[in-house]
């Protein structure tokens, strides 16, 4: 016999918040049951019964393909179940995903008026993903205690949390409901867990605006604009956090307040993650993926799960044509996918388009900046194909084969990361684009020279990042509801964005 909470049937709601607290209530009583669990096991408590909790879930049903539209609605390309059928998803971290799951919820009651059903879900919760942050239970058991954790509580089940409805491969069996969301809640619990082991910040501070690059530089600067923000206290932004969820805060606000949990660590992460937090969480997030595109794709796969607005790559590339110069940009509006990381998720003969809002933003940023416009912007921006290649050294192979191939796509750069970003951002539905900065041209000799190398940080990375920045603050300006167009949603699509 199992150990479990109280179980709590399924309700009806016709009323989002009313519908949320009891999700919370049903995910803050399993949580509660696991760590009081837990704490007695670890405690050496012996002969305890199979401990088990499981995820809320949320359902509705709908007998008709038709909804109720309103103007606001109309435009929206999510909030609403493809047909007839009983759709449904596991839900979890109410409170970090509360506002988004009241919009979820009001938009399916607006467009389907429905009820929704809450209830306990058969998914259970996976003890690991049930510790409290900076909770680590299992450094104080045995090597021998740790293996009797399998026979008292649930571990990480990976076949409930693979990718299958992002990817469009998933067939519910007979009888099974269909999704109602790209992820399931294991799949959640598991991404924000690697993101604090990847970036060294917590999920809570991560942004709606996501700035990804692979120099270190671009970093350094960020951190520059980030603290003279917080001395400004007129500034939009409230804090600003570095890895070890280190927080300063903006000049005036809550003085004596100090993050108890904030510690510089002893080493940077593998991915460090800096948050430039707004109010509204629609501020700017930069991570330094570093170089490669499995770096890419691995950093993708968890920040997708927080449902981001967009994210951009703002990275240094070879230039691919003579007429370029170091120092010019490449405003990408197409890919050359060889960095070979998503080809089983995404196959290769599935466009990558280029997004129009985005691209608008990156473009007029570059213009603002730079003070550029018309021809003259034209000189130092060239709008092409970037290529992304998983081989640093594809200069070297024999025959000049990549060569050939990057000429025939008429490619004006090539990177290792960018193509990566773009699919991912594709495949999750998260809005994305790339603009690049040319730091060599190999194929004309102009290798990157330490000398030449410093030189050319300086007189960029700042120009660079701001214009980045700049094009944040156009997003945000259009609204959410704009970025999240059709161009990234399928035929048969789940209701939450």
């Amino acid at each position: 016999m199992s150990n479990l909470p109280p179980f709590i049937a399924p309700e009806r709601f016709t009323n989002a918040a009313t519908a949320l607290n009891q999700v919370m209530r049903i995910y803050d009583g399993s949580i509660a049951h696991l760590r009081q669990a837990m704490q007695r096991f670890v405690a050496g408590e012996d002969s305890m019964a199979h401990v088990r909790a499981c995820y809320p879930l949320v359902r509705i049903h709908t007998d008709t393909v038709s909804r109720s539209i309103t103007p606001e609605s109309a435009r929206l390309s999510y909030g609403f179940v493809a047909g007839p059928g009983r759709f449904e998803t596991t839900l979890t971290r109410p409170d970090l995903y509360y506002d988004y799951y009241l919009d979820q919820f009001n938009l399916l009651l607006q467009n389907h008026e429905v009820e929704l059903e809450v209830g306990t879900s058969s998914q259970p919760i996976p003890v690991h993903f049930s510790f409290a942050e900076n909770d680590h239970v299992e450094g104080n058991m045995t090597a021998q205690r740790r293996t009797l954790m399998r026979d008292v509580f649930d571990l990480p089940d990976l076949a409930a949390m693979d990718d299958g409805i992002a990817n469009g491969t998933h067939q519910p069996r007979a009888g099974e409901p269909q999704p109602l969301a790209l992820f399931t809640a294991p799949r959640v619990d598991y991404s924000l867990h690697r993101l604090r082991h990847y970036t060294g910040t917590r999920p809570e501070h991560f942004q709606n605006f996501v700035l990804f690059t692979n120099y270190q530089f671009y970093v350094d600067e960020f951190i520059t604009l980030g603290h003279a923000a917080m001395r400004d206290p007129a500034s939009e932004y409230i804090a600003f956090i570095e890895p070890g969820n280190v927080i300063t805060r903006r000049a005036g606000l809550n003085p004596e307040a100090i993050d108890a949990l904030g510690k510089e660590p002893p080493r940077l992460p593998q991915m460090p993650g800096y948050h430039l937090v707004r109010a509204d969480r629609a501020g700017i997030t930069m991570v330094n993926i570093g170089v490669g595109p499995a770096n890419a794709k691995n950093i993708t796969d968890h920040i997708a799960v927080l449902r981001p607005h967009a994210w951009i790559m703002l990275g240094h590339c070879a230039g691919l044509r003579n007429s370029q110069q170091l120092g010019d940009y490449v405003l990408a509006h197409g890919y050359v996918r060889e960095d070979h990381v998503l080809d089983e998720e995404l196959p290769l003969w599935v466009p990558i388009p280029a997004l129009a809002e985005i691209q608008v933003a990156l473009e007029s940023a570059v213009s603002e900046v730079t003070q550029l416009k018309g021809p003259e912007l034209k000189s130092i921006m060239r709008t092409g194909t970037v290529a992304s290649t998983d081989n640093r050294n594809w200069e070297l192979l024999p025959d000049n084969q990549p060569q050939r191939r990057f000429s025939q796509s008429r490619a004006v750069a090539l990177d290792m990361e960018s193509a990566t970003i773009a699919a991912n951002g594709f495949r999750f539905r998260v809005p994305y684009g790339t603009l690049l900065c040319v730091s060599d041209k190999p194929l004309h000799g102009e290798i990157k020279l330490p000398g030449m190398a410093n030189h050319f940080y300086r007189e960029r990375v700042d120009q660079h990042l701001r214009i980045g920045m700049r094009a944040v603050e156009l997003l945000r300006a259009q609204g959410s509801e704009q970025l999240h167009s059709r161009k990234l949603r399928s035929f048969s699509e789940v209701a939450f964005q």
